[in-house]
């Protein structure tokens, strides 16, 4: 009799793993033209305040993301905070997401930085279409097996 080898994808067994305290932080940046800034900055875009509807779009994404990425877990989040900051010619995007899960919230922080700064995009385009969405990562994670990690440097 052949063994066969399983292809394709499955998801993580989390089973075994205790629930404990975990946190996570992502964060993105928005390059965008000084005009289409200070006007963000001034909350004078026709649509409204961009910060506000960004940051609920933003925890509004981290209770989505299961069901946006195939093999990502549903955890049940405990806290998000979004926050912005003007950094010289970009607006960053910071998610910090803590759960009491067996598995860790990165996902959840990085989606819910993506669709913040998609939200920001949304809410300047009459202003600006070249706005960029950049570097999109991981800046911390805390809880569990491994511990916690940082990144170092710039990504």
């Amino acid at each position: 009799m052949a063994v066969t080898t399983q292809r394709g994808v499955r998801m993580a067994d989390v089973s075994t793993k205790p629930p404990t305290v975990r946190t996570a932080v992502a964060r993105c940046e928005i390059a965008m033209k000084p005009r289409t800034r200070a006007t963000l900055k001034a909350g004078k875009l026709p649509k409204g305040d961009a910060w506000s509807a960004a940051q609920v779009a933003g925890i509004m994404a981290t209770k989505w993301t299961a069901e946006l990425i195939p093999l990502c877990h549903p955890i049940p989040v405990s806290h998000v905070e979004v926050r912005q900051m003007l950094n010289g010619k970009s607006l960053v995007i910071e998610a910090k997401v803590t759960t009491t899960a067996p598995t860790g919230p990165e996902m959840e922080a990085l989606t819910a930085a993506a669709i913040a700064a998609l939200t920001v995009y949304d809410m300047c385009k009459v202003i600006e279409q070249g706005i960029e969405i950049r570097r999109l990562y991981l800046v911390s994670k805390s809880g569990g097996k491994s511990g916690t990690w940082r990144r170092r440097g710039k990504p």
